[in-house]
């Protein structure tokens, strides 16, 4: 592995993940709930189960899980004004709660839930980089309670749920590969990406981009390396949540 040209942040070691918390129930009413805390990046995620399917899906003995995330007015330094004062999602906003729906889809057998829906909301707290990977690692947490919860009330026989899995990101700064970047890291980057694997290591999917210069096949190797090592890591916290 490099040699680190600068200290990170609390002196992390590169291949480190910040602190990381997961408490679940903190919602009385979700049949799913979790507060996942990547450092100083605080994620409140639900997971609510509907009696039914999008019209498009009716009869055709499947459900479907998605997903919505947003940031709360005062998340950031400063504050920014609710997306439904503005009339509209923004871009990112519809990128990322895609992204959360097809990780969550990918671990889900939809036949095995039947004809109904969950739906999971992501709402960040206070962000400090890795929201969307905070929000996916606590999804995955909140839908694995509800689905454990109808299989407890016999309106399913299995749980759906097929693998744990979580996403964490990693970079390039300073000429370093680098596992879990919080902000002041990510802003710097030379390149950046987010990685969505099951425990086992299978790709869910991979975000990478060069932000300063091409980088190599070498380093990708080592951020993927990173990558598993980190989500072998979130998924053993994931399972002692539950």
């Amino acid at each position: 592995m490099t040699t680190d040209a600068s200290p990170r942040p609390e002196n992390r070691a590169l291949d480190s993940l910040r602190p990381v918390m997961i408490e679940t129930g903190v919602s009385r009413y979700a049949e799913g709930s979790c507060l996942v805390r990547f450092g100083h990046t605080h994620v409140l995620v639900t997971a609510s189960v509907d009696e039914g399917v999008p019209r498009w899906m009716k009869g055709k003995g499947r459900g479907w899980v998605t997903a919505e995330y947003g940031m709360l007015p005062r998340s950031t330094h400063t504050r920014n004004n609710r997306e439904a004062a503005r009339g509209k999602q923004g871009g990112r906003t519809v990128e990322i709660q895609r992204l959360i729906g097809r990780s969550l889809r990918a671990v889900t057998d939809l036949a095995a839930l039947g004809e109904r829906q969950i739906v999971v909301d992501c709402d960040v707290m206070q962000a400090d980089g890795g929201t969307r990977t905070a929000a996916i690692t606590g999804a995955w947490v909140a839908l694995s309670q509800a689905c454990a919860g109808l299989v407890e009330q016999g309106l399913i026989k299995t749980n759906p749920v097929t693998s744990p899995m979580a996403a964490v990101s990693c970079g390039i700064v300073d000429g370093t590969c680098r596992l879990d970047l919080e902000y002041v890291e990510d802003s710097a980057a030379q390149a950046d990406a987010n990685f969505v694997l099951t425990q086992a290591g299978g790709i869910i999917e991979v975000q990478a981009t060069a932000e300063d210069k091409p980088f190599t096949g070498e380093e990708m190797d080592e951020l993927m390396r990173l990558a598993k090592k980190g989500i072998a890591e979130l998924c053993a916290m994931q399972e002692a949540a539950l």
